[in-house]
């Protein structure tokens, strides 16, 4: 890979969970980097204070205009949308509304505005329930609900609008994310999370009573669903090396799962808690949630053989306490 021009990045929902890891990941290897985000999950203080931040939606093209113009922006990383299957099955035209349609307006603007590097925070929920285990990238795409297929049709937008305007794209499908900024900077803070090791720790820090299982009739080893887990922290690098990669290579676009080829069933998980913090957490059997499916495991091969990836926090105790150390500084911030 030659030397890469370090472009000025606009990162969408960079005060949120994984794009405030994004942002520090960025900053931290010396790319310029700014931040839009509408604080619906994101925190002002997930943002360091030398890294420019606008409040506003990632739909408000005057606003992205502007951005575009005083920062100089050469790429985005899109972050911004709704994540939570199970809302997207009770409210789909919500979801398709943020993450299918506000993302075809930051796209036009991104073409508009001559950004030849886009991003896409995109999610195993696209594969559906799969036929085969681990996942790779050839697998059927279908969407067993509206979150996954909404992030589809992003991905379908960005591979069409590529090939009509020159601009190159990465679109990274997520397994689940978890962990936490190691130097305890930025971690999960949106109250009422459903991710499974955030509602762990906040039930590990008496912030919770109980964590809810859902669905213990799964064709799985234990019954429970199972998950490949991927430390927020490795996630974020992931972006930084395909940014490297787009700009490398101006004429290649990317499609890559990130996660690390291995899967733990929610008891796993739990259990793995209870070791880390030397304690035994409350659980309670619930029905299983809609649109969830049995077992979602990455074949990460593709990723590893395009980027120079590999993870540093493949550990799912690491993952765990991380996770705990951000649950502890969230509560002392919110004392603050």
């Amino acid at each position: 890979m030659s030397e890469i021009d370090k472009v000025p990045v606009l990162v969408t929902g960079g005060a949120g969970y994984i794009g405030s890891h994004a942002v520090l990941a960025l900053r931290d290897a010396g790319w310029p980097v700014a931040v839009i985000d509408n604080f619906s999950t994101g925190f002002a203080f997930a943002v360091p204070e030398d890294v420019p931040l606008y409040e506003g939606d990632i739909s408000d093209t005057i606003l992205l205009e502007q951005i575009f113009a005083e920062q100089g922006i050469g790429a985005i990383m899109h972050f911004a949308g709704s994540i939570v299957v199970p809302d997207s099955v009770e409210n789909p035209l919500a979801y398709y509304d943020n993450n299918t349609v506000k993302s075809r307006a930051l796209i036009e603007a991104a073409v508009d505005g001559g950004v030849e590097h886009f991003i896409f925070s995109s999610t195993a929920a696209t594969y559906g329930t799969p036929e085969t285990s681990p996942v790779s990238e050839d697998s059927p795409r279908q969407p067993i609900n509206p979150y996954g297929w909404s992030k589809l049709m992003t991905e379908q937008m960005l591979a069409d609008a590529s090939a009509a305007h020159g601009f190159n794209y990465c679109a990274l499908r997520y397994f689940n994310v978890a962990g936490a900024d190691p130097q305890a900077r930025t971690g999960q803070s949106t109250a009422g999370a459903t991710h499974l090791i955030k509602v762990a720790c906040e039930a590990a820090t008496g912030k919770r009573d109980s964590v809810a299982v859902f669905g213990t009739d799964y064709d799985t080893r234990d019954g429970t669903g199972v998950r490949d887990y991927i430390h927020v922290s490795d996630l974020a690098n992931a972006h930084l090396l395909a940014l490297e990669a787009l700009i490398d290579q101006p004429g290649r676009s990317l499609t890559m799962n990130c996660g690390y080829g291995r899967g733990f069933s929610v008891l796993e998980v739990l259990d793995a808690v209870d070791r880390v913090t030397n304690q035994t957490i409350s659980r309670k059997m619930e029905p299983r949630r809609a649109g969830d499916p049995a077992e979602l495991v990455s074949d990460p091969a593709r990723i590893r053989a395009t980027l120079p990836w590999r993870p540093q926090y493949a550990d799912l105790g690491q993952i765990i306490t991380h996770a705990l150390q951000w649950e502890r500084k969230l509560a002392e911030l919110r004392e603050e």
